[in-house]
């Protein structure tokens, strides 16, 4: 067979042999793709204004919407933990994370993960300009915003970065603990960055949801990529003592 056949015959070979995990994960991103998409539907549509507006009220004082329900040290806190999804602490991150993945030889993994975060941040973009949702006037905001609302930035960016280098990262990992723990700091921060968006006021409760989905779907999208085509170490790795 010639050489470009066999290539062409690993790379179907690859990608058509799917192990458990990785129907899970793709039955999931289907899941998740439906979920946003029914999500989009609605927001467009305007059927989840009462329940975005409900939760937001929570948030904050009767008395004085402006004043949040949490002490003033919360709101303090939640702003340092939504800073953790902004683009300048994403960016370091990313930036960080390649430049490790060089050091260790892990070229492949290096690139990748640097076009999957990029990709994922154009794609974030693109439907905050496709949607239009302005952001929400039910509350003050307590810190300055711009830009739109649907899907959360913060949201599905966070997503789109700790959970593609937690996923990343973990595969050049040798011991499943550390694996585990990477994917479990990727979530938590994903989810408390989300959640301070809303205690801000400066999203709906959607705009967060609309941001995981979206950013989920496309972390995942990239490990069954890089679990199908990358291998997990490099081939010319020595062992130094």
């Amino acid at each position: 067979m010639p050489f470009n056949q066999r290539i062409r015959q690993r790379f179907i070979d690859r990608f058509m042999t799917f192990e458990p995990i990785g129907l899970i994960v793709f039955a999931l991103m289907a899941g998740g793709i439906f979920a946003f998409l029914t999500l989009t539907g609605e927001v467009m549509e305007g059927d989840t204004h009462a329940f975005d507006e409900e939760i937001l009220l929570a948030l904050r004082q009767a008395t004085d919407l402006a004043v949040p329900i949490a002490p003033s040290w919360v709101t303090h806190a939640v702003g340092d933990i939504t800073a953790l999804g902004g683009v300048t602490v994403l960016s370091l991150m990313t930036i960080f994370a390649v430049v490790y993945l060089l050091l260790a030889r892990q070229t492949a993994i290096a690139v990748f993960m640097f076009l999957s975060i990029a990709g994922g941040w154009l794609v974030s973009s693109a439907l905050k300009l496709g949607v239009a949702r302005p952001r929400p006037d039910i509350v003050p905001h307590l810190v300055e915003v711009h830009d739109m609302s649907f899907p959360s930035g913060h949201a599905m960016l966070s997503a789109v970065t700790y959970l593609t280098l937690a996923a990343l990262l973990s595969r050049a990992e040798q011991y499943r603990a550390t694996r585990m723990f990477l994917m479990a700091a990727g979530i938590f921060l994903t989810l408390i960055i989300g959640l301070s968006r809303l205690y801000l006021g400066v999203h709906y409760p959607t705009d967060v949801l609309g941001g995981w989905c979206a950013g989920a779907v496309w972390a995942a999208g990239c490990w069954l990529l890089a679990r199908r085509f990358i291998e997990r170490r490099p081939k010319d790795a020595v062992s130094v003592r």
